[in-house]
């Protein structure tokens, strides 16, 4: 599988080639902080990403995990943990069509009350089984 995408002035680009071993919808207070929502995410080995183009900024937002982002417009992208070799992508970054399939819902338990997850995947308190090893 190869995937491409970006941040929404271009000015970040990136490509995937790969399987991603999760395809997650995350509810936890950073993700809904940091996007404004939820976010969906794919979980990839980190030697499948390249970039192109303008190098993405990226924040410490806990002692574990950092974000990556566009330091021209602001767009989410990336997410990953300090002692990681996977990174996770912002599936609103890709390019047309995933071909993707949301496995389920992590971290439930800290959703907003103005919405409802109703697409029947499973919903997990913390991460989701596929995600655990990885975080």
């Amino acid at each position: 599988m190869i995937l491409t995408g970006g941040c929404l002035c271009g000015a970040v680009r990136w490509r995937m080639e790969g399987a991603p071993s999760a395809v997650v919808a995350c509810h936890c207070e950073d993700c809904r902080r940091t996007t404004g929502h939820h976010v969906a995410c794919m979980t990839v080995d980190a030697a499948a990403l390249t970039l192109d183009g303008a190098a993405p900024r990226w924040f410490a937002s806990s002692e574990t995990g950092r974000r990556g982002f566009c330091g021209t417009c602001g767009s989410n992208l990336f997410w990953t943990a300090t002692d990681w070799d996977r990174i996770e992508i912002w599936l609103g970054s890709v390019d047309g069509p995933t071909g993707l399939t949301l496995s389920g819902h992590e971290f439930v338990g800290s959703k907003s009350d103005y919405y409802d997850i109703a697409d029947g995947a499973p919903c997990f308190d913390r991460l989701a089984p596929e995600d655990r090893g990885f975080r």
